[in-house]
């Protein structure tokens, strides 16, 4: 018999059985490479890539579900949730979309008829695979004064995109819970804008379930804090809120340093004490967080890596590259004894 590097080691989402789902990002390379990991420590799957709209729908007329439908099936197979990700997004959208025959730009009409007919198409398909989709990625803008960021979807629909989107979402699957999703979502100025849109979406009455906080933080920010203002406010709402793309860099802002092969002495244990400290909030909070999402599962294979400096490795995750647990990983079972 072959013993596998999983014995013995508690399963991460046991742990919080009860509090959350736990889950990670994952793309047809690591649904292979981290097969025992993902079956072994998490219930709940989201597409890295492989559900964007560039990748479901590269032509009109043309649909690529191989992947997608390869993802759910691995979920389903080992009792896995599933979470969308993502409906609308002004990146990863192919240039078709917003385009006439003629080369210039569609109609609001066309626009939103082509929305629909996507979410339709997607969300229908998926119908009772998928318990939560983040309908619109990114929405808000980093600019004072500026509340939605400029993109094609806002210029040529105009700002009610947002509200169409989760309408057409909701008739496609009115079981789904449906997520506004974006990250900077525990800086205070964007907070704010974020809080803003989902509070006006809510007053008119349309189907938005929750928000989905991206948390790519590092070893020092946000700070917790800052975090816990977040989570209160958007909880205020009456939101259900899920962590969705969580990762902690161990590089800080302004580090742009290429040469390291290993972290360096005491960064991974200064990133233990961080997830430390941000589980015992996601715990404190578990009444209004239902799944933490990890973005990637373990250190081989991260976004991070090269981003965003380029050649720099990183080692975000609470498994190392050969998928051992870190010290963050203890860490961050530890709080579930107490």
């Amino acid at each position: 018999m072959v013993n596998s590097k999983m014995d013995g080691v508690p399963k991460l989402h046991e742990a919080f059985k009860g509090h959350f789902k736990i889950g990670a990002a994952v793309n047809p390379r690591t649904l292979t490479a981290q097969r025992e990991l993902l079956a072994h420590h998490f219930n709940s799957v989201t597409a890295e890539n492989e559900m964007k709209f560039e990748r479901l729908h590269p032509a009109e007329a043309q649909y690529t579900f191989e992947h997608a439908d390869r993802l759910t099936a691995f979920a389903k197979d080992r009792g896995m949730g599933v979470r969308g990700h993502t409906l609308v997004w002004h990146n990863q959208t192919p240039d078709w979309v917003f385009e006439n025959g003629d080369g210039g730009a569609a109609s609001r009409q066309t626009l939103l008829a082509r929305m629909k007919s996507h979410i339709n198409t997607v969300v229908s398909r998926y119908k009772g695979s998928i318990y939560a989709w983040d309908v619109v990625n990114e929405a808000v803008s980093d600019k004072n004064g500026e509340l939605l960021r400029p993109s094609k979807w806002r210029d040529i629909a105009g700002e009610d995109f947002i509200a169409k989107a989760f309408e057409y979402a909701h008739e496609a699957d009115p079981e789904a819970r449906l997520y506004y999703n974006d990250y900077n979502e525990s800086v205070p100025e964007k907070r704010e804008k974020i809080y803003a849109l989902v509070k006006s979406l809510k007053e008119q009455g349309v189907p938005v379930h929750g928000i989905g906080l991206q948390a790519h933080w590092n070893l020092e920010r946000p700070s917790v804090d800052d975090i816990r203002e977040a989570i209160e406010r958007y909880a205020s709402l009456g939101m259900t809120l899920q962590i969705t793309e969580l990762d902690v860099s161990v590089f800080l802002h302004d580090d742009r340093r290429t040469d390291l092969t290993a972290p360096e002495e005491g960064m991974l244990e200064r990133q233990a004490e961080r997830y430390e400290r941000i589980f015992r909030l996601f715990k404190e909070y578990a009444a209004n967080i239902d799944s933490v999402t990890f973005w990637g599962a373990a250190d081989d294979y991260t976004w991070l890596d090269n981003f965003p400096v380029r050649g720099r490795k990183n080692w975000p995750l609470l498994f190392d590259a050969e998928h051992n647990p870190k010290p963050s990983f203890w860490s961050v079972m530890e709080i579930t004894r107490s």
